[in-house]
């Protein structure tokens, strides 16, 4: 059976949403592609690896478009986990679409699913490590890592969700205000993409599964970093140095 054959354990392989312009960044990103930005001495795409590697992910597909040359040198030079890239220089595909352009590369096990734009600083466990825990496939199709709006640094939305007493999460309405952010992680069933167009948003699939009550969350244990603008940099460093001096 060749390496492609041999299913791969559940969470053991993660897809990092990496191929955006990153346009609210700019102008950084007129010359640095957005995952390649520094945070306290690290690149945002190295904050969110080393999440999946300190939780025991093995292989990492990363999605590229936007400067993609400087994005693969990067990759290249870091020894673990396995990264592959899924090549989307040809078009964006959203969220969704990249994922379901990488499937082959993930294999037919649940597996995770990140956004390169925010990271946390964690609690006393790994945050990626207790959403696996918590997994249950007889009543989630997606179980995803939502954090405090309240508690978190450079988020100014009005949060996305709801959560509930058992765990299920509802999105909030459109001039209704929530207590929790998708914190960018989600682990998913690869199946969910059956049938879905080339191109699309996985919030698709958050809502269909929120419709059939198989949406759930687990809330972050630490503080969730959301680095989207130039001044969220400053506001994520300072929070960083504050918790390496506490």
């Amino acid at each position: 059976m060749s390496e492609a054959e041999v299913p791969p354990r559940p969470f053991s392989r993660a897809m990092l949403l990496a191929a955006g312009l990153g346009k609210r960044m700019r102008p950084i990103t007129l010359t640095t592609p957005k995952p390649l930005i520094e945070v306290g001495g690290r690149t945002l795409l190295d904050h969110v690896l080393d999440r999946l590697e300190g939780a025991g992910v093995e292989t990492v597909v990363v999605n590229v478009h936007y400067l993609a040359d400087a994005m693969e040198a990067h990759l290249a030079r870091r020894p673990s986990p396995r990264l592959v890239v899924s090549d989307e220089r040809s078009g964006l595909l959203d969220s969704g679409g990249g994922v379901r352009r990488a499937l082959p590369l993930l294999g037919a096990a649940p597996f995770i699913v990140c956004n390169s734009d925010s990271f946390w600083i964690e609690g006393p466990r790994s945050n990626v490590a207790r959403l696996i825990e918590a997994w249950d496939p007889e009543a989630m199709d997606i179980l995803m890592l939502v954090a405090s709006t309240t508690s978190s640094v450079g988020f100014e939305g009005r949060g996305d969700y709801h959560l509930d007493p058992n765990g299920r999460l509802t999105r909030r309405g459109e001039i209704d205000v929530a207590p929790f952010a998708y914190a960018g992680v989600l682990l998913i069933k690869p199946e969910l993409f059956a049938g879905t167009p080339d191109v699309f948003s996985l919030n698709r699939l958050f809502d269909q599964a929120e419709a059939a009550g198989r949406l759930h969350g687990r809330r972050l244990d630490g503080v969730w970093l959301h680095v989207g603008t130039p001044r969220a940099i400053v506001e994520a460093e300072e929070r960083i140095s504050r918790s390496v001096t506490m």
